[in-house]
């Protein structure tokens, strides 16, 4: 049996049209979701449990026969399992504390055990057992063997939200730490690299058959900062992932760092398989930086699906017609989905895809 489209495509292998799945693609927009959510005692407690955390996961396979699932959980579960304690406010995003401002506050953070994640690897495995009978329910265009992407933020993503306390607009306090006192957030860089390469690789051995790695705000650096702080970690984080799975593994790593398509020619340096690229990049011009080696995923601009279901296909087929017929490529959203989308215009952007041959 031939592997999944998706799969082939990270490789840069033939595929009879191109793969497509989407950020967030299990969250508020879809009504299914929004009902286990409210019976789960908020977001925090629908990712730590299992049996929740995997029905949503396969909500949006069930609806639209995505080509690959990506597991649910939250990129700030490793800041958490490091001893910060995690909330999200109803209304209001994530927050972490106490903030890490300083080395004490470094020091204090631990380097879990992986097995501190083990509600994730428990929803992964239901996920997998879970996937063949969604995709038959979905019964579209073929898709039979869904592959299950994990995932995690790169270090100074999660770095970010551990010195600001929470998101923020300027970035002001993990920045004032970055220059101020550059061998303390190198530490903090270390740490996380160190607890994330654990919990990527238990990701793989529970299921996952794809890697992400999260860079949501790698675009607020300057390019040399981007290189030391953002692209750098991610690079050793690669190479330790794929230094512990087995040599015969081949999973695949996508690297989004969003905000970046003026500097691609640092982001390759991460060494990734894949890049993602939000919807700010013109993907032929970001395809010759980043190389023929890599495959790319990407890249329409979320709030396009807001619009009538005639600019979705039109702003859709744009996106292909820019592509090619090059191999390697995965259609996505430029950033996640968002929650207001009408859920038509979803399926609207998919026809598209779906007739697209190449």
């Amino acid at each position: 049996m031939s592997e999944p489209r998706f799969l082939r495509a990270l490789r840069r292998q033939s595929v009879d049209r191109p793969p497509v799945w989407l950020m967030r693609q299990a969250g508020r927009y879809l009504p299914e979701y929004r009902e286990v959510r409210a019976q789960s005692g908020g977001f925090l407690g629908l990712v730590k449990n299992p049996l929740s955390a995997c029905e949503v996961t396969l909500q949006p396979i069930r609806r639209f026969g995505f080509d690959a699932s990506i597991v649910f959980s939250d990129i700030l579960v490793v800041p958490e399992a490091m001893g910060m304690e995690l909330s999200f406010g109803v209304g209001e995003g994530p927050k972490l504390a106490p903030p890490i401002r300083d080395a004490a506050g470094v020091a204090r953070l631990s380097i879990p055990d992986p097995d501190k994640f083990s509600y994730v690897y428990e929803t992964i495995r239901r996920i997998v057992d879970g996937l063949p009978a969604a995709a038959r329910q979905a019964a579209i265009d073929g898709v039979d063997d869904v592959p299950l992407i994990g995932f995690c933020g790169a270090p100074f993503t999660v770095a970010s939200y551990m010195v600001e306390g929470e998101g923020s607009k300027n970035y002001v306090e993990v920045k004032r730490l970055m220059h101020k006192d550059p061998e303390t957030f190198m530490a903090l860089l270390d740490k996380l690299v160190e607890t994330t390469t654990g919990y990527l690789v238990a990701q793989v051995k529970a299921g996952a058959r794809v890697l992400q790695i999260f860079d949501t705000w790698a675009g607020e650096l300057a390019p040399d900062d981007l290189a030391i702080v953002a692209v750098g970690p991610v690079s050793r984080l690669i190479t330790k992932v794929r230094a512990l799975l087995p040599a015969d593994s081949a999973v695949p790593i996508i690297y989004f760092a969003r905000g970046c398509a003026d500097a691609l020619d640092i982001v390759k340096g991460a060494g990734a398989d894949a890049y993602g690229l939000d919807w700010r990049a013109r993907i032929a011009r970001s395809w010759a930086v980043l190389g023929d080696e890599v495959a790319v995923q990407g890249n329409l601009d979320p709030a396009c699906l807001f619009g009538p279901a005639e600019v979705v296909a039109r702003k859709t087929r744009s996106i292909l017609d820019d592509v090619g017929h090059r191999p390697g490529f995965v259609f996505n959203l430029g950033h996640g989905i968002l929650p207001e989308t009408p859920v038509d215009n979803v399926k609207a952007m998919l026809d598209v895809v779906r007739l697209a041959r190449v």
